[in-house]
């Protein structure tokens, strides 16, 4: 059947080289959790389709078993009334439904089977994909953590960058200021050392 082709072919991916080759790990994931899903649609399609030729087969067998049952009786009741040709002719369908009996067996055999294999297949299509998608909620709550990560990163970098401009504008405003102050003191001190050489002179002459 080609679905059991293309689930076996879909389940051997390596999903990891699929996020090695894309830039969105999360489209890739929900991509394949996605093709997985309508696969097992397909699948449970399948299986219903298998398990009720499963049934008709049943039918058929339970049908042809009561028949030969059914024969069986008609021919002993002819035999006991005397009726010989009555008998022989229930007997000799009843050994035309005994081959057709066999060939039902073989069918109903071959449709539980398949019905067997096709319920295996979807039971472990359904755990398969239960686990995956347990994966990729975490996978994308670790992709949801790593990008804030990324954006808390990128945060720190900018206001450390704008710390380290405040801290060299500070450190450049602190300089001018004490150059000032410097200056001031200086030319607060020549100021004193004036006056006092005017006060100085003053006294001489008097």
């Amino acid at each position: 059947m080609e679905i059991l082709s293309r689930v076996k072919e879909l389940m051997s991916i390596n999903i990891n080289s699929l996020f090695q080759k894309s830039e969105d790990p999360e489209t890739i994931i929900d991509d394949y959790m996605r093709k997985l899903n309508s696969d097992l649609g397909k699948v449970k399609a399948e299986t219903a389709s298998v398990v009720a030729a499963e049934q008709r087969a049943k039918r058929a067998l339970d049908e042809c078993t009561a028949e030969i049952a059914k024969l069986q009786r008609y021919a002993e009741k002819s035999a006991a009334d005397g009726n010989e040709a009555g008998a022989r002719a229930f007997l000799e369908k009843k050994a035309v439904h005994s081959e057709k009996l066999q060939q039902l067996q073989t069918a109903y055999d071959m449709a539980t089977s398949n019905a067997s294999q096709m319920k295996q297949l979807q039971d472990k299509l359904v755990s398969d994909i239960g686990e995956l998608e347990a994966r990729r909620a975490a996978l994308k709550g670790k992709l949801a953590a790593a990008q804030a990560q990324e954006r808390v990163n990128a945060s720190s970098s900018i206001h450390g960058d704008q710390a380290s401009a405040f801290d060299a504008m500070e450190d450049k405003v602190n300089r001018a200021y004490d150059e000032a102050m410097a200056l001031a003191e200086l030319r607060g001190g020549k100021k004193d050392d004036l006056d006092e050489l005017i006060e100085q002179l003053k006294k001489e002459k008097n």
